[in-house]
């Protein structure tokens, strides 16, 4: 699998964010959390959820499963204007990233075995302490093999 090379521009998103690690993994709690209150949320860009990771820059340093993180469930919005209660905002900034065009369900974590395994060391880039994210589309489908997503890993030369 080979993925486009992208130069991202910034991105303005609304959402909300747990802490936690892949051993105490809260992503069912934080989408389930957020989910209904994405019609709140104004100047949405598109009907896209957007996933993201933010790792400690030591996080793939010193791996173990119990590292924190913070996870954040999101959609991109045109500006900051109206921010629901409980929610927070996340300007992601500009960059280069790998978008990877992935089909399968998202409980297969081969895929970030094989771009961080395989890929990345074969590759010219190395990662970059950014954050990481999926985009969610319309032909997302969580937890099912036909299910459709972007993974984006921020990378530099």
């Amino acid at each position: 699998m080979i993925p486009r090379i992208v130069n991202l521009k910034e991105k303005k998103l609304i959402g909300q964010s747990i802490k936690m690690s892949i051993s105490q993994n809260r992503t069912a709690q934080l989408w389930g959390k957020f989910t209904p209150r994405i019609k709140e949320i104004e100047n949405k860009l598109s009907q896209n959820k957007i996933s993201m990771q933010i790792y400690p820059s030591s996080y793939y340093n010193e791996f173990s499963p119990n590292n924190e993180f913070e996870k954040w469930a999101t959609v991109e919005v045109e500006n900051f204007n109206n921010i629901p209660n409980g929610m927070k905002t996340f300007t992601l900034n500009k960059g280069l990233y790998a978008v990877f065009d992935y089909n399968g369900s998202s409980s297969d974590n081969s895929i970030f075995q094989y771009i961080f395994s395989k890929w990345l060391p074969s590759s010219e880039y190395q990662i970059d302490d950014r954050p990481h994210f999926e985009v969610l589309g319309e032909m997302y489908k969580n937890n099912d093999v036909n299910s459709e997503e972007e993974i984006w890993i921020p990378i530099k030369e």
